[in-house]
């Protein structure tokens, strides 16, 4: 079956490489393409697609990137986000990207790998089905830090693609987002020398998409007051950001192993894409 997917997405786009480093991952209802090969490594997006999809529709998207500290991680952390958003109509996506225990990269790696995604995504628009000016990027804690830098940071871009093709989402959904990196914040040790291009919190414009954020108030890396402050400094330049504590919640509370708080937040953002029209409004107080 593996095998047959990946004919597929090779006959729909044969301008990408399959297969030549690694295998991809087994996400079930998932389809894999590799949006990215650097220092051999394939970098790949499984994709979950909304029933009777086809590629003339312009379905809004989102693609998530996974925490891990910027050292590890799966794809798999997102999938049921996926799946979920996928049965309100959305093409969902994960992406794998560069860490340090796998490839030896920082977290500028990390970052760059999340634009080349989103500006492949906006690239292959047409091919995939989606609208190019509805993508939305998401991630928790460093796959936060990910996801907010694509839609803050100037720079950063891969060597060698296309940056006539904007890698910035229209909007952003940060679950415990490492967003500061600055000598107050968190992982300063590996950014120093490039915070101030780096770090979400230091490069918010007018041009930051939409924002919503979740962070438990016991979160042990991310304090409260950052959050806040993100929040002032966003809507100081009139972007929105929706911000949900939860309190007495840690680090990862909203994963889906934690049902009460997987379906809270998954609810919310649901009701912050519906007011973005990328889905139709909730019917009743449930998610599936």
């Amino acid at each position: 079956m593996r095998t047959f997917v990946l004919i597929l997405l090779l006959v729909s786009f044969p301008h990408m490489t399959f297969g030549a480093a690694e295998e991809p991952l087994e996400i079930a209802g998932a389809s894999a393409v590799i949006y990215k090969r650097v220092d051999q490594t394939n970098l790949f997006l499984y994709i979950i697609n909304p029933k009777g999809h086809q590629k003339s529709d312009k379905r809004p998207t989102a693609v998530f990137f996974f925490g891990g500290g910027w050292n590890g991680g799966t794809p798999t952390q997102f999938e049921h986000h996926c799946r979920h958003l996928a049965d309100k109509g959305m093409v969902a996506m994960v992406a794998d990207y560069r860490v340090k225990s796998r490839q030896g990269t920082t977290p500028k790696e990390c970052v760059m790998d999340g634009k080349s995604a989103i500006r492949w995504i906006r690239s292959n628009a047409d091919k995939l089905g989606v609208d190019p000016s509805r993508i939305a990027a998401g991630g928790g804690s460093a796959g936060g830090n990910v996801a907010a830098a694509t839609g803050t940071v100037v720079g950063m871009e891969q060597l060698g693609e296309d940056i006539r093709v904007s890698s910035r989402p229209n909007a952003l959904l940060l679950f415990n987002p490492v967003f500061d990196n600055s000598p107050a914040g968190y992982g300063h040790s590996r950014v120093k020398d490039v915070y101030p291009q780096i770090s979400p919190m230091h490069n918010i414009k007018k041009t930051t998409p939409p924002t919503i954020v979740f962070l438990g108030t016991k979160d042990s890396l991310i304090p409260v007051a950052t959050a806040k402050e993100y929040k002032k400094r966003m809507e100081k330049v009139d972007c929105r950001c929706d911000l949900h504590l939860y309190d007495g919640q840690s680090h990862g509370f909203f994963n889906y192993g934690n049902q009460k708080y997987y379906i809270d937040t998954v609810g919310k953002m649901d009701a912050f894409l519906a007011s973005l029209d990328y889905i139709p409004p909730a019917k009743s107080g449930t998610c599936d």
